[in-house]
């Protein structure tokens, strides 16, 4: 599977899966902001109900019903609408609050019946002569009480109300019966006539002959029928209207919401992919590039992103192996150039030899030999060198005294100098041994290179001084010549493999040329350094600074 299918396909997980937690958390919000809201609605709901049954079981009337109306519709917020069994409308809180009235809601209508049901209290089994005539006197009372009390209502007066012991409410004004607020304007009946007590009686003689758990419910009935011309009717309520359903869950809306953001997203991360596969892609071509053995590709490293980044590194890793080919052609170069003259010469000596044009005298041999070794002393440069780059040198590291490190090369090399005509010298601190830690004999073959240049390049008269300093945790070994110096133009080449300040190679002056070079790789193998200083005419100074041990 392609890097860009598995980019996208996680980014497409991680939409699909952010989307659906973002929807879920919102649904589980909704939803619960919903149950709340219905739970505050059947408090709502209660409310309305129970404060109009209590209105009509009070007033007997649905008449001024509309104040109620108007007052619960502005607490609960709720659109209450009455309705008759006739369908007419008795109240409108849209009409009554000065709205256009809106479509009734979906919602079934809730159904109000203030009409009082008979309850026989104690023993149901009673003498059923008596509970009769109770039920008869219930009739009455509550036939000539609801009267009175629709009267007082419709005249704009308060009614008191009582539970009788059956359960039938028991109606006066707030001044007493038939007087007070009512005085005047509603004048609470007697009671019925004979008449109508005997219609009553013979209405209930009828339960007489139903059977005896019959009889109450049969006593129920009769009451119900005979107040039902005077007791409030039951209405209807209808709650909320058709643009309320706005405020229910939108389950469609949120999960189309859900998929233009999934899309969005997954819009996003095509861009995104394509804007980090593209520096992807060219990094993937420029390496198959340098694996084929372009080493003059390299990609754009625009920005400081990670990409940017990373092709910078592609950069200077494509710079390093091109530079290290260069090396390694002018290596090549170097070495059939060093060996070509040499080489060429002991031929042309030998087929001389061989010819007879020459004889071998001791000078001639000596002077091949001479050659010879040189030769000799180039291969084993070469390789000491080649086994410093790869790691591969041998070290056999352990405690040593710079300052005895110093005398032995000063000692190695005296010879050297005095046949130079150059006075080489050495100054070593008296205070102790200055601890090193490394290879002596290492350590000692780089001092070698540069005490051996130094004797090399300093004209007869002239001086080479060895100089130890420690300093700041540092080992310093300065190997300072009267020379002729270099240039500050060729500094930055000294340690380059068979470089010379002089072109030309004699047997008294002339050297590999990888002495510097070695010496170099030595050092840095010892977590030192070497620094150059030096001044034409003047001379030049080494300093060779490793690790206190």
């Amino acid at each position: 599977m392609s890097f860009r299918i598995r980019v996208f396909a996680l980014i497409l997980l991680v939409a699909l899966a952010a989307t659906a937690a973002t929807a879920w958390l919102t649904l589980a919000q909704v939803t619960r902001q919903v149950r709340e809201s219905a739970a505050a609605d059947r408090q709502d709901v209660t409310r309305i109900t129970a404060e109009l049954r209590r209105y009509g079981e009070t007033r007997g009337t649905w008449d001024g019903v509309a104040g109620t109306v108007r007052t619960l519709a502005r607490d609960t917020g709720q659109r209450i609408r009455l309705t008759d069994a006739a369908g007419g409308t008795v109240a409108d809180s849209d009409v009554l609050l000065g709205r256009e009235p809106r479509p009734i809601g979906t919602a079934p209508p809730l159904l109000i019946d203030p009409r009082p049901e008979l309850s026989f209290q104690g023993d149901r089994n009673a003498y059923f002569p008596s509970m009769a005539k109770v039920t008869t006197s219930a009739i009455a009372d509550y036939t000539t009480g609801v009267t009175y009390a629709a009267c007082l209502t419709r005249a704009g007066h308060d009614v008191t109300v009582r539970e009788g012991s059956l359960g039938v409410p028991e109606f006066t004004d707030a001044g007493g019966a038939g007087s007070g607020a009512g005085s005047g304007v509603c004048v609470k009946g007697d009671g019925p006539s004979g008449a109508v007590l005997e219609s009553h009686r013979v209405a209930l003689d009828v339960c007489a002959a139903t059977k005896g758990d019959q009889r109450i419910p049969c006593l129920q009935r009769v009451f119900a029928e005979r107040t039902a011309a005077v007791a409030p009717q039951p209405v209807s309520v209808h709650l909320g209207a058709l643009d309320d359903a706005g405020q229910s869950l939108a389950v469609g809306a949120t999960v189309a919401v859900a998929a233009g953001v999934a899309a969005t997203v997954l819009a996003c991360a095509l861009l995104l992919g394509r804007a980090v596969l593209r520096p992807v892609r060219a990094l993937t071509d420029a390496s198959l590039g340098l694996g084929g053995g372009d080493l003059g590709r390299r990609v754009p490293a625009a920005g400081k992103g990670e990409i940017a980044e990373l092709g910078r590194s592609f950069n200077r890793m494509a710079d390093s192996l091109q530079a290290s080919e260069e090396r390694q052609r002018r290596l090549v170069g170097d070495i059939a150039h060093e060996l070509r003259t040499p080489l060429a010469n002991l031929r042309g000596y030998l087929e001389a030899l061989r010819d007879g044009v020459l004889e071998a005298d001791a000078d001639l041999l000596d002077s091949l030999h001479e050659e010879v070794l040189l030769q000799q002393r180039i291969v084993d440069d070469l390789q000491d060198l080649a086994l410093a780059e790869a790691g591969a040198l041998t070290y056999h590291r352990g405690a040593l005294d710079a300052g005895e490190l110093v005398e032995t090369c000063r000692t190695a090399h005296s010879a050297l100098a005095a046949a130079a005509g150059v006075e080489l010298t050495a100054d070593v601190p008296g205070t102790g041994p200055v601890p090193l830690y490394g290879d002596p004999g290492r350590l000692r073959q780089a001092l070698s290179n540069l005490v051996g240049n130094a004797v090399r390049h300093t004209a007869p008269g002239g001086s080479v001084r060895l100089e130890l300093a420690e300093r700041d945790e540092r080992v310093r070994i300065t190997v300072r010549d009267t020379g002729s110096g270099i240039p500050a133009a060729d500094l930055p080449r000294l340690f380059d493999r068979f470089w010379r300040a002089d072109a030309a190679r004699g047997r008294a002056t002339g050297g590999s040329g990888l002495g510097l070079s070695i010496a170099r790789q030595i050092v840095a193998d010892h977590r030192g350094a070497i620094e150059v200083t030096s001044e034409v005419g003047v001379g030049t100074a080494f300093t060779v600074v490793l690790p206190v041990g």
